[in-house]
């Protein structure tokens, strides 16, 4: 089997995937990406029926999936789950360049 088969580029925020390479790349349909964008959860690129996804939506979804799935909670708690975890990164990035001599 060819590792980049089951592990694929890796993509930065930088990258852009088509609603079908997101469903794809996160092995969900059009529907819950479209509720994902309702929610707040990921924000595309475009607007109609061009939607584009910046890769970083890739982790984004994968990790909302897997709180639901561990934690059992419903989208819009995944929603808040994801912000405040968005929020303890950029404070924890804060912390570490005020503590850098």
């Amino acid at each position: 089997m060819n590792p980049e088969e089951t592990t694929g580029p890796i993509l930065g925020e930088e990258s852009e995937l088509t609603l079908g390479e997101l469903c794809r790349a996160c092995g969900t349909s059009a529907e819950e990406v479209t509720a994902l964008v309702e929610e707040g959860i990921i924000e595309p690129l475009g607007s109609g029926t061009r939607w584009r996804f910046s890769g970083v939506c890739i982790r984004r979804v994968r990790k909302v999936y897997s709180l639901r799935r561990d934690l059992g909670v419903n989208l819009a708690g995944a929603a808040l789950a994801i912000e405040l975890l968005d929020e303890i990164e950029r404070l924890q990035a804060r912390l570490a360049r005020l503590e850098r001599p």
